[in-house]
């Protein structure tokens, strides 16, 4: 079975391996220490601190693993440099019905974050202009009904 690649930027893929690093150095430990005080606290059979604390660290096991597979899967993109949008593109694009004008970055669906207007490839908007050229305008179907975006321009920083 092949695994997905995971498109990231670099500061993407840096952000995950900051987080890991947290995860296996001092969340680990947390936990640990966690369970300790609750085997210390004696019946493990009606512990719920001890339960608790075996959930967090499975769920934290968990999390690392997935961590490590996104890492180990992942695809660096950059902005090509081109005239068409792609991944890695910061793009600044018009609301048409209100006049609205907003400046993207295309990332993968790892690293969307649409409070630091980043925004996934996948997602109504990120689909819709992938692919276009600054001066397209283009229909984003919405639970809003239909939106009309034109492209502006691709940003080149």
């Amino acid at each position: 079975m092949t695994k997905k690649k995971v498109m990231l930027t670099q500061e993407g893929k840096n952000k995950l391996i900051e987080k890991l690093e947290y995860l296996k150095s001092v969340k680990r430990l947390e936990v640990a220490d966690r369970l300790r005080a609750a085997i210390a606290l004696g019946d493990l059979s009606e512990n719920s601190e001890y339960t608790d604390a075996k959930n967090e660290q499975a769920f934290l096991e968990g999390e690392i693993q997935d961590l490590e597979n996104k890492i180990h899967n992942s695809e660096i993109i950059q902005d090509d440099g081109g005239d068409i949008v792609s991944i890695g593109s910061k793009v600044k694009i018009l609301d048409v019905e209100f006049g609205e004008e907003e400046i993207y970055t295309i990332v993968g669906s790892t690293e969307a974050d649409p409070d630091e207007n980043k925004i996934s490839n996948e997602s109504p908007i990120g689909a819709a202009i992938i692919g276009q050229v600054a001066g397209s305008t283009v229909q984003v179907h919405a639970p809003a009904g239909i939106l009309q975006y034109k492209i502006l321009e691709i940003v080149r920083d």
